[in-house]
């Protein structure tokens, strides 16, 4: 499988109803040529609902206002004025009532418009009625029921309107006419006065139905972002777990790869590294042409090295896939270094290196596993020798932590690392300008193998180092490593973690 289809996940495993909710909250914001239909339905839909929720106590005004003119205007006007406000709040919460009930699918957004606006002017007409009744009855009671009544109606209209501000000034048009035809036929300063009270009303409200408006607009408009948000949230996680699950299918197709190539490899390499040290050491007789020795020579040096890269990748692979199993017991750390600064002893001294051990006496014996310590020994030192000139001098100490751990730093004479290149020496495969330059013979593997090691055995392990001055490579293992050699098993990392 290769990168790119990991990196380019479809969203075919995305479920139906998950790619709907993905998609609906694109329908529902503005588009280049104003608010699209289920906007529309929406706005609406607040508008039939906040009449609806509010019918009860609308119905108790239109019932009070009805007895309310009862007692203060003339019988016969007050009856019609009373029952045209009733047959319109009725024919108004029907039609509301009608709405909610029809699907969304089956709404004509436009037609329904309509019939709330008429309903609405409906509504002004009756309650105009109502108010131009109660300026023209005799006594201050009815203009004041008049003017309250007018108020409570117009307010009432922008709170429960504002959705649909049409239809708010369709109520509120009819209210205004009926006042201006009072001033027109009775112009006096009583009429004058109430009249520019309530046109200063009128005003207000519609100044307010135009910011309520605004903000049910901007509330929408802030769910249906929400909405996107959470659709394109819902995209990036089936993404990501298409994504997880190619690496998955990848990272156990590549186990299987190196399981069966390093069988495939090992088995013509020890063939190539039998024969090629039987006649490097002319075991069935001297070669005829001397030159034939230095190429069995190579040839065996060759195979040993493309071993060795062998087993560092399967290692490392082992390693990443959490399948390293350690095999522990009670270990002394400063013999295994030093065993393994004897057998590069002879690297050493080929260029001069003086190695010094400092080891702290009567230290405990680490719960590791012997292989693994010696791998992270022969890495680190092995990195020392190849980059410290002739002549230069590398020291090695073991001692106690101040935590109560052990730890084992390596400090090199070298040409040192600049910093920006030590986390990608510390990455697979990687390595430094000085590496590349000098053309050191390494795959880039022997660190990231000590950190994956060290970090199985619960321990840290580190690179200081400046230009011109050396690098130190450190290992700590925790206190709980230490332990006195009669001491009882210890779990695993592996078992821990798991």
């Amino acid at each position: 499988m290769s990168d790119a289809a990991i990196t380019e996940p479809t969203t075919r495993t995305m479920p139906d109803g998950m790619q709907r909710r993905a998609r609906e909250p694109e329908s529902t914001v503005f588009d280049g040529g104003g608010m699209d239909r289920l906007f529309q339905y929406e706005l609406l839909r607040l508008y039939a609902r906040n009449r609806q929720s509010a019918s009860v106590a609308f119905g108790i005004l239109v019932f009070a206002s009805c007895i309310a003119a009862g007692m203060l205007m003339p019988g016969t006007p007050a009856i019609v004025a009373g029952a045209s406000v009733a047959a319109a709040f009725g024919l108004s919460t029907a039609a509301v009532i009608a709405f909610l009930r029809r699907a969304p699918a089956d709404i004509d957004v436009g037609r329904w418009r309509w019939h709330f606006i008429i309903t609405e002017i409906l509504q002004g007409l009756a309650w105009a009625s109502f108010i131009f009744v109660g300026l023209n009855a005799p006594g201050e009671g009815a203009r004041t029921f008049a003017l309250v009544a007018h108020l409570l109606v117009s307010a009432a209209a922008v709170m429960l309107g504002a959705s649909v501000p049409t239809a708010v000034v369709a109520g509120i048009a009819p209210l205004l006419g009926g006042v201006i035809a009072i001033v027109a036929i009775d112009p006096n300063v009583a009429n004058v006065a109430l009249a520019l009270v309530m046109a200063s009303a009128q005003i207000f409200f519609l100044f307010m139905t135009g910011r309520l408006n605004a903000s049910v607009e901007q509330i929408f408009q802030h769910r249906a972002e929400k909405d996107a948000l959470i659709g394109e949230l819902e995209q990036s996680k089936a993404n990501s777990d298409e994504a997880r699950r190619r690496a998955e299918e990848s990272n156990l197709a590549k186990s299987r790869f190196l399981a069966t190539m390093s069988h495939e490899l090992r088995t013509p390499l020890n063939a190539i590294l039998g024969f090629s040290e039987v006649m490097k050491c002319e075991l069935l007789g001297p070669h005829a042409v001397p030159a034939y020795r230095e190429y069995s020579d190579d040839v065996h040096a060759s195979g040993e090295m493309l071993l060795n890269i062998i087993n560092e990748i399967l290692d490392l692979s082992r390693i990443e896939a959490g399948r390293y199993e350690l095999h522990e017991s009670c270990v002394p750390l400063a013999d295994v270094v030093g065993e393994c600064c004897r057998l590069l002893q002879l690297r050493a001294v080929s260029k001069r290196i003086i190695m010094e051990q400092v080891t702290t006496p009567d230290l405990e014996p680490l719960w590791a596993d012997e292989r693994a310590l010696r791998q992270i020994a022969l890495n680190i030192l092995s990195n020392a020798i190849k980059f410290t000139p002739m002549g230069g001098d590398i020291v090695i100490r073991i001692d106690r932590t101040a935590e109560g751990g052990q730890y084992l730093s390596v400090r090199d004479s070298g040409p040192g690392i600049p910093d920006e290149e030590i986390p990608v020496i510390m990455q697979s495969f990687g390595r430094g300008t000085l590496a590349i330059k000098s053309a050191e013979q390494g795959t880039g593997l022997g660190l990231p193998i000590v950190k994956g090691l060290v970090e199985l055995h619960d321990g840290t392990f580190d690179l200081f180092s400046k230009v011109d001055e050396g690098t130190l490579a450190m290992v700590i293992f925790p206190a709980a490593r230490v332990t006195e050699p009669q001491a009882p098993e210890l779990p695993t990392a592996r078992a821990r973690a798991a």
